[in-house]
């Protein structure tokens, strides 16, 4: 037969005479660790689907021209002839010597891919519909390093040569067009050219899909006037929060305007901060009723067992293993309660992904429950019930004995 140490022995018993007690802590504690395993694996699920459904189609960075900037008229005599400067208004221009920029921002550190890009407005001519479009000139296989167009392809797939074209599954319904069919492509300059269909995507934001048009790069560049040239650099990075850094670095090595997406998505950055400070302040609050929880029956314990207490005192128990018996208390508490507490929480992130889906039937998202997240719920928990039995612990280890046993 195993023979326990004695604040083992002690502390199991203790906790078996108080069933409902005990009973009702690790519920307590049970449920709290499920709640912050949900609403972590919820938040950080939840973010991840916004990210990917407003960055799935944008580069990280985007590399552009600096803005033509409007210079005072001077006179000579009576200096400046205009008090008022009207903001220039900006034309389609192409970055200077962008062969030579392309590797000076491939070296940046964190860039992971390069993409450079032609784009301007033109309309989609077919018979006597017309629609407003954007054009995109591209190298497919750069592009595809920092879009994975790949992804929200529905027919044909993504490749361009020559004067073929990738239009969006609303704008192909509007000109009622489909794989295979002529699209005559007229720009603003007065120029345009009959492309061919060969695949049609659906990003799941229909005016991405009414609007954009994916054509080659020299094609572009003619319908566009800008023989040679690149409105655009599309970068994507490895971290993905890092991309301001990423940025403000590109800038200063190449001397052009660097907008990153944490710039053109200012809301959602925002909003994402708060959802995770709102996460925090969860987690907080329930840390907190958890360890109130295991210190109040603690508490209640030492006040009930104190006669207990003293006898033990008195028979040769030292200060450190009473103290030693109630803080096992307090760790037990957090420990089965967080092994109960991961398989609810999971069995609830589980269930939510069931629960709830797209129009299509697909998952809305997946909450993601990493091993890292649980790992530091369970050591939390234990922690809490750690640091819950230590002033409990404390009042336990110095009752006099002669007291306790006389008032208990």
């Amino acid at each position: 037969m195993i023979r326990l140490p004695f604040a083992w022995m002690v502390a199991l018993r203790f906790l078996r005479e108080g069933r409902m007690q005990t009973i009702l802590i690790l519920s307590g504690v049970t449920a709290g660790v499920a709640v912050i395993i949900f609403l972590t694996a919820l938040i950080t699920g939840l973010q991840a689907n916004i990210i990917a459904r407003t960055l799935g189609t944008q580069a990280h960075v985007v590399v552009r021209p600096v803005e033509d900037a409007a210079r005072t008229v001077l006179d000579r005599k009576d200096g400046p002839v205009a008090a008022t400067i009207e903001k220039r208004a900006q034309r389609l221009r192409s970055i200077d010597q962008w062969e030579r920029v392309i590797p000076l921002i491939e070296a940046t550190p964190g860039v992971v891919a390069v993409s450079p890009m032609v784009s301007g407005p033109a309309f989609a001519v077919r018979g006597n519909a017309s629609k407003s479009v954007a054009l995109l000139g591209v190298d497919p296989e750069r592009y595809l390093r920092v879009v994975k167009m790949r992804d929200y392809m529905v027919l044909g797939q993504f490749r361009l040569t020559g004067t073929e074209a990738l239009i969006g599954v609303d704008l192909a319904r509007d000109l009622g067009v489909t794989v295979g069919d002529k699209l005559r492509i007229a720009s603003s300059q007065s120029r345009d050219d009959v492309v061919t269909i060969v695949g049609l995507f659906d990003v799941g934001n229909k005016e991405v899909n009414q609007r954009w048009v994916f054509l080659t790069l020299r094609l572009t560049q003619n319908l566009l006037d800008l023989v040679g040239g690149v409105s655009n650099i599309d970068a994507t990075v490895e971290r993905l929060f890092e991309a301001e850094s990423v940025a403000r670095r590109i800038e200063a090595q190449t001397g052009l305007l660097a907008e990153s997406w944490m710039q053109t998505n200012a809301q959602l950055l925002s909003a994402l901060k708060n959802q995770t400070l709102t996460n925090r302040m969860i987690r907080g609050f329930v840390i907190l009723i958890v360890a109130l929880g295991i210190a109040s029956v603690l508490v209640v314990s030492v006040v009930q067992k104190s006669k207990e207490i003293g006898i033990l005192r008195a028979m040769g128990a030292s200060r450190r293993g009473i103290m030693a018996v109630f803080l096992l208390q307090g760790a037990i508490y957090g420990f089965a309660g967080s092994i109960l507490g991961v398989g609810f929480g999971l069995g609830l992130v589980a269930a939510f992904a069931g629960v709830f889906r797209n129009p299509d039937g697909t998952v809305f998202f997946k909450p993601e429950a990493d091993a890292e997240m649980i790992l530091s719920a369970c050591l939390t928990a234990l922690l809490i019930g750690l640091v819950a039995a230590a002033i409990p612990a404390r009042r336990a280890a110095r009752l006099d004995p002669v007291t306790a046993i006389r008032n208990g």
